[in-house]
């Protein structure tokens, strides 16, 4: 694994710092919301990044959802994953290495249904935005 640099944004450094500490006893939840840390590569430094974004378990694997906040750019960790889509997720104190696939079509209708249903503030995001929101399922490797 390549060296770690933490995100530019002090409280995403901080929440996956204090998450990591405590296998996500502190930090498991963010706004009344469980979360994962998802660790990534990035496409431009090849540097080590993790995110904390919503738990949404799938299967054996997780979906992640491409949101930012209904913002108009995808997120970076998004552009990792397309750069380089093996990755790892920290779910509590388990982690595991995933690949990334990007879902489009009816895979995506029916799996968007299942993110919303986690997490009903995706579907407000997705109304705020012009982009289709991605979803990207991560299935173990």
């Amino acid at each position: 694994m390549s060296e770690y640099e933490a995100s530019p944004s002090d409280w995403v450094a901080d929440h996956v710092e204090r998450y990591e500490r405590t296998g996500g006893k502190d930090g498991g939840e963010f706004n009344g919301v469980a979360c994962v840390i998802l660790t990534t590569t990035g496409r431009k430094t090849g540097k080590t990044r993790k995110t904390p974004l919503v738990r949404v378990p799938h299967g054996d694997g997780y979906l992640v959802i491409a949101s930012m906040g209904g913002q108009p750019k995808h997120p970076v960790w998004y552009l990792n994953v397309l750069a380089h889509p093996q990755v790892a997720l920290q779910d509590g104190p388990d982690r595991r290495d995933y690949t990334a696939r990007v879902v489009e079509g009816d895979e995506r209708a029916e799996l968007w249904d299942v993110a919303v249903a986690a997490y009903a503030d995706y579907a407000d995001y997705q109304e705020r935005c012009e982009r289709e929101i991605p979803v990207v399922v991560l299935e173990p490797t």
